[in-house]
């Protein structure tokens, strides 16, 4: 049974295990039958004492500060619908082994780029700032619908452009960065961004006591890291993204591994296994795109 071990960013990169060695056997002057029984022998051997595979270590960027997605629970333990979902592929992959290396949200992407990780595992919505610099699997395993998020209490604020001249809470390097950078270049830099380490669960806080007037979120984030129900979504769809692992553009081994990896989510998915694992940790199937709510 495959291992998994989490990182930390100081840890080792790629290393390949596991490599088998193979003999070669030779006879001379042998009579013909001799020869023959000579010839099937090293088959048969070979067949006994067939070499492991190959197993590939392949390492992981996640976080441990996303509820329910990639965190650790009480125990420590790295978990979260991100996770095990990794832990699944990884047992139908016996070529690969996978190894989990944990840090900031905003420090995933440069780690991919400087190759200290070879994917991200951290619901990464695709769009096409990235799809520029990186190579997304072409099996999405989640869907978002991203919109605007206030205080319960807030009256104010009801769509994006009510957040004009206001401050908008968001992670560095994320999606909803992007859509709030790009809703600026477009007007004047209107909101004002104020950017988080990458704690979702620092969201509650923030904007109920006002160091913030409203963030983006996807549709399921509100259960996940809002349980007493401080927070409401408000306004019309944003943008609905499809949630999809990244890896290095323009590399050959990055693009046999997301190869690899969209064969084993396609069996993930037929199964019902990805379903479950939605179920489970972000309290509904987002795993289909018309049912995502």
């Amino acid at each position: 049974m495959k291992q998994f071990t989490t990182l930390t960013v100081t840890t080792l990169a790629l290393a390949l295990v596991a490599a088998g060695c193979g003999t070669k056997s030779e006879t001379t002057n042998a009579s013909p039958k001799a020869a023959a029984d000579a010839t099937k022998a090293p088959v048969a051997a070979a067949a006994a004492t067939a070499a492991p595979v190959k197993v590939k270590k392949i390492i992981v960027g996640t976080g441990t500060q996303f509820p329910n997605v990639a965190f650790l629970d009480k125990d420590g333990k790295l978990t979260g619908y991100d996770i095990e979902l990794v832990k699944e592929i990884d047992k139908r992959l016996p070529e690969y082994e996978f190894e989990f290396k944990t840090m900031d949200f905003a420090n995933l992407l440069l780690s991919l780029e400087t190759n200290k990780i070879d994917f991200v595992a951290h619901e990464i919505e695709k769009n096409k700032e990235r799809e520029q610099k990186y190579l997304f699997n072409n099996e999405p395993y989640a869907y978002w619908k991203t919109k605007v998020i206030v205080a319960k209490d807030n009256t104010t604020v009801k769509t994006i452009d009510d957040l004009k001249g206001k401050k908008a809470l968001t992670t560095a390097t994320s999606a909803e960065a992007t859509l709030l950078e790009n809703y600026n270049k477009a007007n004047d830099n209107a909101i004002k961004i104020v950017y988080q380490s990458g704690a979702a669960n620092d969201l509650v806080t923030q904007l109920t006591t006002g160091r913030a007037d409203g963030a983006l979120g996807a549709d399921f984030l509100l259960p996940l890291v809002d349980p007493q129900s401080k927070l409401k979504v408000v306004g019309p769809i944003i943008e609905e993204a499809e949630v999809r692992f990244l890896f290095r553009k323009n590399d050959k081994d990055g693009q046999e591994l997301a190869d690899k990896i969209d064969t084993a989510l396609k069996a993930v998915k037929a199964d019902g296994t990805l379903s479950k694992l939605s179920t489970q940790w972000l309290g509904g199937d987002f795993t289909k795109k018309d049912d995502a709510k």
